[in-house]
């Protein structure tokens, strides 16, 4: 079953709508989970000030979600992403893992905007 990927049926479409921004701590993230039948996809959004960056919730070297607990995708000085399960680090801008097992991959970017104040799938 893909969790993750480009071609996941449950992967949401352009313009779905997700939240309102400031339903986001500033900095913060925030986990989405969709279902079309089998599939599954869980995308996270980060939060930097007005700006908004999209990724796959899945860990390059487990596959498994970053967050150890809702929500919590960020560092504690919220300057980094780190994935709960192994201590992987990831740049918040471009997802490029710094730290950890999975170093020199990168997380798969899941594209969203920031439209009137609602953050959307792009």
């Amino acid at each position: 079953m893909d969790l993750s990927g480009t071609f996941n049926p449950a992967r949401p479409a352009a313009g779905v709508e997700l939240c309102r921004l400031d339903e986001i701590d500033d900095p913060g993230g925030r986990g989405f989970d969709f279902r079309e039948g089998e599939a599954i996809f869980m995308g996270f959004v980060v939060r930097q000030g007005e700006r908004a960056l999209g990724y796959v919730d899945s860990c390059p070297h487990a596959g498994w979600p970053l967050a150890a607990a809702p929500n919590r995708y960020l560092t504690r000085d919220g300057q980094r992403l780190f994935c709960g399960g192994h201590g992987a680090v990831f740049r918040i801008e471009d997802g490029f893992c710094i730290a950890g097992p999975c170093a020199e991959d990168s997380l798969e970017p899941w594209p969203v905007e920031v439209l009137d104040g609602m953050v959307r799938t792009a």
